[in-house]
């Protein structure tokens, strides 16, 4: 037989061991998570979470550097193996998407087997020890010794096994609390929804203030007996102005006069007034069949009922508009301190506190803009850095490798 059928034969069946050693690792993880009710995995916080990492980094790099030679060491850090616990990631990652991935949901044989908790289960972290053991293996013989043109390999997967780990790894320690503030008064606790308790922070929020803007109201049809809006025949959104009209069925409607922010007076009629304390109110006309009618209709607020206008046994109501922004005006005290910092907390706008990332979360929406409460969602997850920093070198590497092939190419 030539040599490079002999290669080739070595290689299928590489693969062929690569698969089944993938399968039985799954297996065994499934296995594990039978027999224990379907638990899964607990991972250790911090240092404990730390020391093992580094246990786990240092032996994979004395085995690579001491067995290198051996046939078993070089399958375990060789491509079929790695691209078969790749497949068997990908697999696992499959499932947990498609499947609810919520405590206590699915039928009994999948809790039991935890694939609906799919990422802190038995198989994926079996599947994720051996294939960083696999690329860490990889990684080492790359490095050592070092050659500049193993730079791009080296980048790139040490960013990976980076990422991959401590993102993993550290996922024990990230925490994420709900603040609730109430205007006027101080808070340095949050509530922990896993543990479902209270967690003292290293600093204290002041509500200055919550404000909101919203959209503009939105003219509706209101049915009682199935307590529920009925759509306008054009069925879009309304942008409403001083001759503005809308219809259903045989029900049309013009807008007279529009005050979006108003109060009434004391004869009753709504007058113009500043926007902290006015609601919108529109003065509407119309005819139903061959009746006509007009009156005001508002949205009402918490100090004030909403106004409408009875049209058979439907209602026209003026529904609020939507949120558009809405911050919370803060006071940041970090530990002791007397004076604090005013902050402002929006959404999708994070203010970094003393490693926590404190974002705008809710309000009380049945008060709307009148809200006295805010939700403040806090987020700390000290790992998080290490994982920019695996992201930063996997871009390095992907940067590298492109140079390289423009400058093959001659385009540099």
């Amino acid at each position: 037989m030539s040599a490079h059928g002999v290669r080739g034969t070595a290689v299928s069946g590489s693969f062929r061991e690569s698969v089944l050693f993938s399968v039985l690792i799954v297996f065994a993880g499934l296995v594990i998570e039978a027999t224990t009710g379907g638990r899964g995995i607990s991972l250790p916080q911090w240092p404990s979470n730390g020391i093992a990492l580094a246990l786990f980094f240092a032996g994979i790099v004395g085995t690579a550097l001491s067995f290198r030679e051996k046939r078993f060491v070089a399958w375990l850090g060789g491509i079929p193996l790695g691209i078969s616990l790749i497949m068997a990631l990908a697999l696992l990652s499959f499932i947990g998407g498609v499947l609810p991935q919520e405590e206590g949901s699915g039928p009994l044989w999948a809790r039991m087997m935890r694939l609906n908790g799919m990422f802190s289960s038995w198989p994926f972290a079996l599947t994720v020890i051996f294939f960083l053991v696999n690329l860490g293996l990889s990684l080492v013989w790359k490095t050592v010794p070092f050659r500049f043109a193993n730079l791009q390999f080296i980048l790139f997967h040490a960013g990976f096994w980076i990422a991959l780990s401590c993102g993993l790894v550290g996922a024990a320690d990230l925490q994420r609390v709900i603040i609730p503030l109430y205007e006027g008064r101080s808070t340095s606790r949050g509530y922990d929804t896993v543990s479902k308790s209270t967690l003292d922070l290293p600093f204290s929020l002041h509500l200055e203030d919550f404000e909101m803007k919203q959209y503009s109201p939105q003219l509706a049809l209101y049915d009682p007996g199935r307590d529920r809006l009925v759509p306008d025949d054009l069925q879009h959104v309304q942008d409403i102005a001083e001759g503005f009209g809308i219809s259903w069925d045989t029900l049309s409607v013009r807008v007279e006069r529009f005050l979006p922010h108003a109060m009434l007076d004391g004869a009753g009629e709504p007058v113009a007034a500043d926007s902290a304390a006015g609601v919108p109110y529109v003065r509407v006309s119309g005819t139903s069949g061959r009746q006509s009618f007009s009156g005001w209709v508002s949205t009402g607020s918490p100090f004030e009922a909403p106004a409408f206008i009875s049209v058979g046994e439907r209602l026209i109501v003026l529904v609020p508009g939507s949120p558009k922004k809405y911050r919370s005006s803060v006071i940041v005290r970090r530990g002791a301190e007397s004076e604090g910092t005013p902050a402002v907390l929006e959404v999708n706008r994070p203010v970094d506190v003393m490693g926590w990332k404190l974002y705008q979360m809710g309000y009380d929406e049945k008060a709307g803009r009148w809200s006295t409460l805010s939700l403040v969602e806090g987020v700390r997850d000290p790992w998080l850095p290490f994982v920019y920093i695996g992201f930063f070198m996997i871009l390095a590497g992907n940067a590298l490798f492109f140079w390289k092939g423009m400058k093959k190419t001659r385009v540099l």
